[in-house]
């Protein structure tokens, strides 16, 4: 291939092995900054509280603004790689998901620590989308049930080694510096990442001329904010009546996006959400359990956290040694899940994924209940084991089956929309953590009992695992809308990549 620009109409099957691999290598490696990046601040929030005087305010802030600014933008990046190449954006989003980390890294304030979340979250909007886009055209689809395998594995394992490297960095105080490493670890992967990027990754686009939907950026971003911003604020400022009429207004502003969307495909056929998706059902009725799978992880993961550090009083290091298990768990039964048992059983995996996350989360709230503040870890490992693999079970097949017929042309879009709706449904289950767990703790009485601080977050935490037990039941039923088997593991690896548009600009390592 000379190395002047050469455009084909397939993706890049015939590209050598080895490039095509460390390409997914470096995508995956990104995606695990960024789901650690997610996961990794929950267990430093004590340090970060003592250090900066954050208020729990605050403490939601760091959290669900980084989940708010990447749900908002996650659209956007994902048309954004399909019009101006997916290489490219993943290499700005990279650049800049580094730069963040280090603004949060040496922030001085609680103020500049959110500020530098939320530039953070917008820049792994950038990236993040990419991630999907480009296995989907560099992968043929017979191979792409070993690769989404891979990439289960990893959402599993960057999901629950985010606390354990948190506590560590944490615990471990390197150079006095005690939070602040958990965020400055991303500069060395994040350079490393836009190097080897530039180097190994093909650029690839949509086969027709596309132009951003200004219109639709705005919609959709006004959107989600007035939906999570009042559900995060709600809680600290006693609910107030602007904050209900702002989440009533965000459900006119969907619908005006979707009349608008419609309107713009029929004008010039460059919509910022492509409706057509929709119709496609395995995406459709897996969009829903991704947002709905959203809020569980959102509700549980921060919880969980404030429940074994604040209300058991345990260090980072054994909170996030805690969740050993659970992370071997995920990975060990996301590899499996597409590989080996997705195509015999289909969809009945991810049902049985449901139901074995409800089965842990129930016994977790027996043993809460049972043991009180006095509870060990090694007793927690029994639910924790049952819900990482019922986790695994739905993580990676999921992301399989939303994906398997979707025309090339739009997968930044069909990304962008998959990771949207995983992080909206993230923001509102942080949101929701003011009602469902500080809901249940009385402030005041607090304030003036500190001993009973244990039992009260104990509570909450029940309170917490009762809900996310109820959203999973409801998850359980909206996968009967899934295929029964996704469309690649019927047809026995056929392949309908002739779409694509790939743009190669380096010459290839090998012929």
């Amino acid at each position: 291939m000379s190395s002047h620009e050469a455009v084909t109409d397939a993706a890049p099957q015939d590209t050598s092995d080895k490039r095509r691999w460390i390409a997914l290598a470096i995508v995956m490696t990104a995606a695990f900054m960024d789901l650690v990046d997610a996961t990794i601040v929950n267990i430093a929030i004590p340090s970060i509280e003592r250090d900066l005087g954050a208020s729990f305010g605050a403490i939601q802030w760091i959290t669900a603004g980084y989940a708010l600014a990447f749900a908002a933008g996650l659209i956007t990046g994902g048309r954004l790689g399909d019009i101006y190449g997916r290489k490219r954006l993943f290499l700005l989003g990279t650049a800049g998901f580094t730069l963040a980390s280090a603004l949060c890294g040496f922030a001085a304030s609680p103020e500049m620590l959110v500020a530098s979340r939320l530039l953070q979250g917008a820049a792994a909007a950038m990236m993040v989308p990419q991630v999907l886009s480009i296995i989907h055209v560099t992968f043929p689809a017979h191979e792409r049930g070993k690769v989404f395998g891979m990439f289960g594995a990893i959402i599993g394992l960057g999901a629950v080694s985010g606390p354990l490297l948190g506590a560590l960095l944490t615990q471990w105080n390197i150079a006095g510096l005690e939070w602040r490493p958990i965020f400055l670890i991303n500069l060395p992967v994040g350079i490393a990442g836009l190097l080897l990027g530039r180097k190994f990754i093909t650029e690839s686009k949509a086969p027709k001329a596309l132009r951003l939907d200004m219109v639709g950026v705005l919609l959709v971003t006004a959107a989600l904010l007035m939906l999570i911003y009042p559900l995060t604020r709600g809680r600290e400022l006693d609910w107030p009546l602007w904050g209900h009429l702002m989440m009533a207004g965000s459900v006119l502003v969907f619908g005006a996006l979707v009349a608008y969307e419609k309107y713009k495909t029929k004008k010039d056929g460059s919509p910022l959400v492509e409706l057509s998706l929709f119709r496609v059902k395995s995406f459709a009725a897996g969009i829903a359990v991704q947002l709905t799978f959203g809020v569980v992880l959102g509700i549980f993961f921060l919880v969980w956290t404030l429940y074994m550090q604040i209300g058991l009083g345990w260090s980072a290091l054994r909170a996030g040694l805690t969740g050993v298990p659970f992370s071997i768990a995920v990975s060990v039964a996301a590899g499996l899940s597409v590989q080996k048992l997705v195509p015999r059983f289909g969809r009945k995996v991810l049902q049985a994924g449901a139901l074995t996350m409800i089965a842990g989360v129930l016994l977790y709230l027996f043993e809460a209940g049972r043991y009180g503040t006095g509870i060990e870890s090694w007793q927690m490992i029994p639910p924790l084991v049952v819900m990482g693999l019922g986790m695994g079970l739905i993580v990676a097949p999921l992301t399989d089956a939303v994906l398997s017929e979707v025309p090339q042309e739009h997968a930044g879009s069909a990304s962008g929309l998959i990771n949207t709706t995983g992080q909206m449904g993230n923001a509102l289950g942080l949101g929701l953590v003011s009602v469902v767990f500080f809901g249940s703790i009385d402030d005041e009485r607090l304030a003036k009992a500190p001993a009973e601080v244990g039992a009260a977050f104990t509570n909450a935490f029940q309170n917490s695992l009762g809900w996310a037990a109820g959203v999973l039941a409801v998850i359980f039923l909206v996968m009967f809308a899934l295929p029964a088997k996704p469309k690649q593991h019927l047809e026995g690896g056929g392949d309908a990549d002739a779409d694509a548009v790939v743009v190669e600009k380096e010459p290839a390592l090998t012929r």
